[in-house]
């Protein structure tokens, strides 16, 4: 594995412990979700996205929507260590006045392209993007919008799966965060999506698969999608929910839980030593 990819997991690692961090003061919020996001955040802020810190309203910007917005603490905390704002302010999640609200709000903080709480809206808002790109004549921008798999069970999704496969909307990229679990359970238990593949494929999507929580699979499944044309394009990215924490990994009671201070600390010792590997400074 080359450094490059090391340092980008290291990374990866250091934004799932700022995710703990946060959640355990905020007291409320969502984990599973987040941590299972963290590797796909960190393959787009520090790789795939073209975008600028220094400069968010960029106008040759990429567009990037978190759809699913109880997850937005991994969006917070990966926009931070991409120089967006200061990690300090992670710890002001869910505080009233924060610019770290519980669903992103877009015109709170600088870097954000969308509100997002009532699910299933991402799609729709990217095609409405996406097709206000083609009257303007805009190329070479990318909307990649970011969807759970419990979310695809919102008829809107579906909608907008319809419009962008007619209008042929190739500058959408979604990626569908299939951990199998929802608030209610495992997805497969409350309203069955397999075969999801298929499902998709017969929406006219082109369809890609690849293993989310291995950043370098999820670079390369991105940047492969970038070059397909005439269809929108979704990758179905595998994740773990609570993927680093033992304790909460493929457990859907985590979807809606913060951990509380004890559940930290052990989540935080597990993440910096690399479940053991290394030995932490602060033991």
């Amino acid at each position: 594995m080359s450094l490059y990819i090391e340092n980008l997991k290291l990374k990866a690692d250091s934004i799932r412990q700022d995710i703990i961090k946060m959640l355990e003061h905020a007291g409320s919020g969502h984990s599973a979700g987040p941590l299972g996001l963290t590797d796909i955040f960190t393959a787009l802020y520090f790789n795939v996205l073209k975008h600028d810190p220094k400069n968010p309203d960029w106008d040759e910007r990429d567009i990037l929507l978190l759809s699913n917005g109880h997850c937005v603490p991994v969006r917070y905390a990966t926009m931070a260590h991409a120089g967006y704002f200061d990690t300090k302010e992670l710890m002001t999640l869910r505080q009233l006045g924060s610019r770290l609200q519980g669903h992103p709000e877009r015109l709170r903080l600088p870097g954000l392209e969308n509100t997002s709480g009532p699910l299933g809206c991402g799609l729709s808002q990217a095609a409405g993007m996406s097709l206000a790109m083609r009257l303007d004549k805009i190329k070479d921008r990318y909307i990649y919008v970011v969807m759970g798999d419990g979310e695809t069970d919102e008829g809107n999704i579906w909608e907008a799966a319809m419009l962008a496969s007619k209008y042929k909307l190739s500058n959408i990229i979604a990626i569908l965060d299939r951990n199998n679990i929802q608030i209610d359970g495992p997805t497969e238990e409350v309203m069955p999506l397999e075969n999801v593949v298929a499902k998709w494929q017969s929406f006219g999507w082109k369809v890609l698969e690849t293993d989310g929580n291995n950043i370098e699979e999820v670079i390369n499944a991105l940047n492969f999608a970038k070059s397909i044309e005439n269809s929108p394009v979704i990758l179905i990215a595998h994740t773990i929910p609570g993927k680093g924490v033992d304790f909460m990994e493929n457990d859907y009671h985590w979807h809606g839980t913060p951990p509380n201070a004890q559940q930290a600390k052990i989540a935080l010792k597990e993440l910096r030593t690399l479940r053991g590997k290394i030995r932490s400074e602060s033991e």
